[in-house]
């Protein structure tokens, strides 16, 4: 298991994440709820893929991690966010997407 997804699941685990709106619209569509995506992250064996941003606003390098991984309950879930550091602690933030896989 990669340093990065460890960091994730420790953020989550502490209820240190965030959704964005779009998220949350998207887990409000397929009836999906906060603890269903955390479940998700918790049970996570691997980043599924890592995406560079391409915004020429960032100032550094900036990675969203692609993680697609069930719930406790065997829904696959697929979710798409970024680790932040605020106020010295690291905070997961659930960018664009946490959807039902289909």
């Amino acid at each position: 298991m990669s340093d990065v997804l460890i960091r994730i699941k420790r953020a989550v685990l502490a209820g240190n994440y965030r959704f964005s709106e779009k998220a949350l619209l998207e887990m409000h569509v397929d009836a999906l709820t906060e603890l269903d995506v955390a479940e998700s992250i918790v049970n996570a064996v691997a980043i599924y893929r890592t995406l560079r941003s391409r915004s020429p606003f960032r100032k550094s390098r900036e990675y969203l991690y692609v993680i697609q991984s069930p719930n406790l309950a065997g829904l696959a879930i697929y979710t798409k966010g970024k680790l932040l550091r605020e106020a010295g602690m690291e905070i997961y933030y659930f960018l664009v997407s946490s959807k039902r896989v289909v």
